[in-house]
């Protein structure tokens, strides 16, 4: 017998994460799966760039890349149900606002 709390929904349209409802997932899977793992790879990208780039060669940047878009493939099943792109977008946002707090410390070293 399975049991199941009272408030817990098993339709999975109803747990589908915000991604996945904004590119209807469940009612055109393929196209969906493509947009969120278009948006997985960039929001990865971008994170990336903010947090942990360093300068490399091209050849080293495109394996990096490549790399990455490997790992989002796995991200992109995940973030079906889960808030993965969600809390991409929270991590460009806080690093965005330590680049910049870093930006705007380091050019207010230089005119002292």
């Amino acid at each position: 017998m399975l049991l199941v709390a009272k408030n817990v929904s098993v339709n999975p349209t109803d747990r589908l994460s915000f991604f996945g409802k904004l590119f209807r997932v469940d009612e055109n899977p393929e196209l969906g799966m493509w947009l969120l793992l278009l948006t997985i790879f960039a929001l990865s990208a971008i994170v990336y760039n903010l947090g942990f780039a360093r300068k490399l060669k091209f050849w080293q940047n495109i394996i990096i890349y490549i790399l990455l878009f490997l790992g989002c493939l796995l991200l992109t099943f995940l973030a079906v149900f889960l808030p993965v792109g969600e809390s991409l977008i929270i991590a460009a946002i806080v690093l965005g606002l330590y680049r910049y707090r870093l930006h705007k410390e380091r050019s207010g070293e230089k005119q002292q």
